[in-house]
């Protein structure tokens, strides 16, 4: 909702300027996915060595008793 504003903003103090970001944004979108992805991929695979490595403390300090 915000961002619709803005745009409402940006198009009422200078409309090419909002036509130019309408255009853009989603090419900036298209161009920005690869890094979303990337940064998916490496967050899981840092969740999953922080897992493996903390799994050892967690074998080792047994069962937890029931809340």
């Amino acid at each position: 909702m915000i961002k619709l504003l803005l745009w409402l903003l940006v198009l009422f103090c200078c409309w090419p300027l909002a036509l130019l970001a309408l255009i853009l944004y989603p090419l900036v979108w298209l161009l920005l996915l690869p890094f979303r992805i990337l940064g998916i991929a490496v967050e899981g695979l840092l969740d999953f060595l922080r897992a493996l490595f903390g799994l050892p403390a967690r074998i080792l300090r047994g069962p937890q008793p029931a809340r």
